[in-house]
This record gives structure tokens, sequence and C-alpha cells, in this order.
């Protein structure tokens, strides 16, 4: 195959409806706009609009809230970790801290810590230092004869 060969399946594409065109287009004269009224001009945008009446999104109640100052955590699952210890990537005898995870590539930025997750096995004999971890996974690292250590993050500002 070569790249003047290529072509959309048949029927993927449909050619574009050119309206105003004559009589003959079956779209003249109007453009299947209809005859006067508000939505034959150009330039309406009537979303929202209920003819004056309090619409219904402004009608409903707010809700919820969203703290201005919440962290955001990258995220692992330590299933990733083990796959990246066998792959040599990660050393499994030194104490995995968050700057080795993001130097290893297992994860691209810090933000405002890194979680640990449960998710996947874990066979090696880890030693790990991140901000936060789920009662699960300290589980499974504490059964796998390793240590997960939860560290307060300091503010970096």
């Amino acid at each position: 195959m070569k790249l003047n060969e290529l072509r959309d399946n048949p029927g993927a594409t449909k050619p574009r409806k050119r309206v105003g065109r004559g009589p003959g287009s079956g779209t003249g004269k109007t453009a299947g706009r209809g005859i006067k009224g508000q939505k034959s001009r150009s330039g309406v945008a009537i979303k929202g609009f209920e003819g004056g009446q309090m619409p219904l999104y402004q009608r409903l109640p707010k809700r919820g809230f969203t703290k201005p100052n919440r962290k955001k955590y990258a995220v692992v699952n330590l299933g990733l970790i083990q796959k990246f210890v066998d792959a040599g990537k990660l050393d499994a005898k030194q104490p995995i801290t968050e700057d080795a995870l993001v130097a290893s590539g297992l994860v691209r930025r810090k933000l405002d810590g890194v979680r640990v997750l449960a998710k996947g096995e874990v066979a090696a004999k880890l030693a790990l230092e991140v901000t936060g971890a789920s009662k699960a996974a300290i589980e499974a690292v504490e059964k796998a004869g390793g240590s997960l250590r939860v560290t307060t993050a300091q503010a970096a500002e």
C-alpha cells in the first residue's frame, strides 16, 4: 500500500452540504432555514434561552464545593513498581524514594507527592518512602517482607 492509494472506507465521508446555491440544489434561497423569524437570521445563539422565563440551569440549586487548595497526588500501583524492579529500572536494594520513581520514569512528576495503591502483586523486598499509601498497599509490601514509610509532604512553596 502506498500513500497515494489511501482511501476512506466507502460511506465514511459525505460531501459537504452547500446551502443557498439555487433551487436545483434542494437547499437554495432560504438555505433550509425557513422563512423569517429569529432563527433565520445570522448571529443567533439561543441555546439555554427560554423566552424570558428563568432558564432551567438557573432554577436548579447549586451543589457541591471545589476546594481551592486541594492536593493532587501522582498515583502509582504496586504492580507497576514490581514490573520496574524486574526490568532493572528500580533498585530494590536501595530505598525507593519519590525522586527514584521520577528518575526511573514510572512517575512523570511528583505534584503534591506520590501515593501508592495496592493494585497488582509485589514479590520483592521493597523499602518505599512516599507521601501517601493505601492500607492495602502497606499490608502488601510488609507481607512481601518490605517496608513502606509514609512521610508528610513538606510545603515546597
